[in-house]
């Protein structure tokens, strides 16, 4: 099942689709970000006014545009160059993001210790090379600077995943496989895209935390609030299982 596929080919993929992608954005992201992320990201950020942060994969520049109303002063990168162009036009002129188009595998045009807060929004899953990335994070923070960052699940969104359902449509449960697969894999995201991903274990990540020389300062696993329940009832079945985790790590 090993897939012999790198990075440059996910920027590929994610440059063709980021048009489409974006379109499904508001200034909250998309429903998912809205509901479960965005909660989760910004209890663990507390506080960012006056705070020199970077968002590594800033994609369509959501998070960046709020950071930035929220007083941090941001930096906002992105590997594909596509994901940059509409950041920048979805920015307006008075927010000063500094954008920038960059893998976060190899940021060295960038100094050591530029930055007081990482953050790393559903990205760190769609590289090749985690450990290369968690190096450059970790070089690039202050010392006792924060980095945060959301993936899939990769105990419940594994290369083979998806709900078991009876004849009429009804949601069984959440079958998992292959979990012990590292590697690329491919996932649709689209009507057409296949998007490249990179799946590693839990073992895998925390491991590479730790080798980094990062301290693990929280781990969390979102679940919908009574709120967003109220505005969006579909997501009462992520209860069931988790979609996303999300780390807060000290330098």
């Amino acid at each position: 099942m090993k897939r012999i596929i790198g990075t440059e080919e996910a920027i590929k993929r994610w440059d063709a689709f980021a048009d489409t992608y974006s379109k499904t954005h508001t200034e909250q992201g998309d429903l998912h970000k809205e509901v479960l992320l965005n909660p989760t990201l910004f209890s663990l950020m507390g506080n960012v006014e006056n705070t020199i942060v970077l968002d590594a994969g800033c994609g369509e520049g959501y998070l960046s545009r709020i950071l930035s109303e929220f007083g941090a002063s941001v930096t906002a990168l992105d590997y594909s160059p596509r994901m940059i162009e509409i950041a920048k036009e979805r920015t307006p002129e008075d927010l000063l993001i500094d954008y920038k188009q960059g893998n976060c595998e190899n940021l060295n045009t960038i100094e050591d210790k530029s930055f007081d807060l990482i953050v790393s929004n559903m990205v760190i899953q769609d590289l090749a090379n985690e450990e290369k990335a968690f190096q450059e994070m970790y070089r690039l923070l202050v010392d006792g600077g924060s980095f945060i960052f959301s993936i899939l699940h990769p105990c419940f969104v594994t290369p083979e995943c998806g709900w078991e359902k009876t004849d009429s449509g009804e949601k069984l449960h959440w079958n998992v496989d292959n979990y012990f697969y590292e590697g690329a894999y491919e996932q649709d995201l689209g009507d057409k895209e296949k998007m490249i991903l990179f799946h590693r274990t839990l073992t895998s990540y925390i491991n590479t935390i730790i080798q980094t020389g990062f301290v693990l300062e929280s781990i969390v696993e979102p679940k919908p609030s009574i709120e967003m329940l109220k505005k969006y009832p579909s997501f009462e079945e992520d209860f069931r299982c988790a979609d996303f985790i999300v780390f807060k790590l000290k330098k």
